[in-house]
């Protein structure tokens, strides 16, 4: 497998900064992520906290009984209840057929720098991915992309959910989640991978209950071999070792907002926008509830001393959410703000796997940590991986594009360089002339028919439009059959589009890891574990 590293800017200004390890947003982190002092530092801090490793380890194993195991999956849990145990970790959503191709990204990252970070601290380190399984934007996570001729198409899985549901508690209808999975399948094209894939579907969403059920099947058949351990954040067992941090954060939510709102200060300073949407009101806890069948987002109403959700119709004094926390945690969760604190409770994290968006809103979570009195782990942007097949390459080479150039910015400042130079300047002039020339006739047969019959000139008007509506259309067709001449070479423009930067967006947030599978088959992802990534903030271009 050919692996090409690119230097290509990042989504937003304050992530390339961080890929640059700029002294500009250094303030604003612990630790440096490609630095091994730092990292054996970050391991003494880990070595002097109490962590819960062997309650989460429990924990892990009861949660993964139900999905697809294997030797290293189980070597990983043993490891996790050692003293010195580490773990790489990242999250997402819990995309359906696992969404855009970035959570596969994501989660290759989380492996291999667990593999990384092993041989090179000579401790056990281990690969967890946490599905943000309390998240409820159910439109964010109930569709894919796929590729309709030179059209990027949005296939919408069909059940509809009204209430604000956490993803943990969205239910799966096999039959039509069956149905609706086959078509899309189908629409990739047959191969000789299509009907291996196909029952590799159908076996998951026969084993599924939930949203997350289908998310965690796909990826721990997929991953399995490689000791990939998951959580949900949605799951009321897993609520059950956060009670007493929920508990901290009810305690100290002002602080925590106030933190917050101090750190956005200091970033804005150095002229960089919000990452996170904050108010002063902010308690940064959602609670979910059964009566609504919703998650509502608490605010702190100082007026009257209690927190409140959904303009005050849900209110709680601090004893009776302190209660809450005790007794019943599973009707709280975290927002983006304090999610990040609860995972540190909880794991021994020597690297945090981050997207461009998610480096931007950890800077302002510095001084919550520091308020708790521990510290940021290293934050360590995933792999940012484009496909390219070899008839795209082709197609590059051919066109004379920059691989580099395309990803950045697509095909579609070079497609008008060539139109321009293909166009027929003498036929565009001839048009431009006719254009004029009877612009000029109905101006004055206007002066005559002003003087014979003024009720006619909106007639005449409407005849000048007509007229020259029909002579853009002649210009168009003609126009069109130049184009028509060269048709090859711009269906290779949309092709490398469509492949590389589709709707003009990046590949890694569009297009989904079952086309891949269709193209290529399921060893389509041990193919990709065979390949050796630096965490170097270059982009990785792998040639298929």
């Amino acid at each position: 497998m050919e692996i090409l590293n690119l230097s290509l800017p990042a989504t937003n200004r304050f992530a390339s900064n961080y890929l640059e390890q700029s002294d500009l947003i250094q303030p604003f982190f612990h630790y440096r992520y490609n630095d091994l002092q730092d990292d054996l530092k970050r391991v003494s801090e880990l070595n002097d906290r109490s962590i819960p490793r062997e309650e989460v380890a429990r924990h892990i194993e009861s949660f993964m009984e139900r999905f697809p195991t294997s030797e290293a999956v189980k070597k990983s849990i043993e490891k996790l209840k050692q003293a010195d145990s580490l773990v790489v970790i990242g999250g997402q959503q819990a995309g359906i057929l696992t969404g855009p191709l970035y959570s596969i990204h994501k989660i290759i990252s989380i492996i291999k720098l667990a593999e990384q970070k092993e041989r090179l601290l000579g401790v056990p380190v281990i690969p967890v991915f946490w599905i943000a399984g309390e998240d409820h934007d159910y439109q964010e996570v109930n569709h894919v992309f796929v590729q309709n001729k030179q059209n990027v198409d949005k296939w919408i899985y069909p059940e509809k959910v009204l209430q604000k549901k956490m993803v943990s508690d969205i239910g799966l209808n096999k039959d039509i989640c069956l149905t609706w999975t086959e078509n899309l399948i189908k629409n990739f094209g047959e191969t000789e991978h299509t009907n291996t894939l196909l029952a590799f579907a159908a076996g998951q969403i026969s084993k599924s209950a939930t949203f997350v059920d289908f998310f965690a099947n796909i990826v721990m058949e997929l991953f399995k071999d490689y000791g990939l351990l998951i959580v949900d954040s949605g799951n009321k067992e897993f609520r059950q070792l956060q009670k007493g941090f929920f508990k901290q954060q009810i305690e100290h939510h002002d602080v925590i907002t106030f933190s917050l709102l101090e750190q956005q200060k200091q970033i804005e300073k150095k002229g960089f926008a919000q990452a996170i949407d904050a108010s002063d009101r902010a308690v940064n806890l959602f609670y979910y509830d059964q009566r609504l069948n919703e998650r509502l987002l608490l605010e702190f109403d100082r007026e009257n001393d209690c927190f409140v959700g959904k303009s005050g119709a849900i209110s709680f004094t601090k004893e009776e959410l302190l209660s809450l926390a005790d007794e019943n945690p599973e009707v709280l969760s975290n927002n983006v703000v304090t999610r990040p604190l609860m995972q540190e409770w909880l794991f021994p994290t020597i690297a945090f796997i981050a997207g461009p968006g998610e480096i931007a809103y950890w800077a302002e979570l510095k001084l919550v940590f520091e308020h708790f009195q521990i510290k940021m782990p290293p934050i360590v942007p995933r792999l940012n991986i484009t496909f390219l097949d070899r008839s795209v390459e082709t197609d590059l080479t051919e066109l004379n594009l920059e691989l580099g150039d395309v990803l950045s910015n697509g095909t579609a400042r070079e497609q008008e360089r060539f139109l321009e130079a293909i166009k027929d300047h003498e036929l565009e002039q001839l048009f431009a002339s006719t254009v004029d020339l009877v612009s000029a006739q109905y101006k004055l047969l206007e002066a005559k028919t002003e003087r014979l019959s003024r009720g006619l000139l909106p007639m005449l008007k409407k005849n000048e439009n007509y007229l020259l509506k029909e002579i853009g259309f002649m210009q168009s067709k003609l126009e069109e059959a130049v184009k028509l001449r060269h048709d090859t070479l711009l269906q290779k423009y949309a092709r490398v589009d469509l492949a590389l930067r589709p709707d003009g967006f990046p590949q890694e947030r569009v297009w989904n890891i079952f086309y891949y599978l269709n193209q290529y088959g399921q060893n389509f992802i041990n193919h990709l574990m065979t390949g050796h990534f630096e965490f170097d903030g270059l982009h990785k271009v792998i040639k298929l």
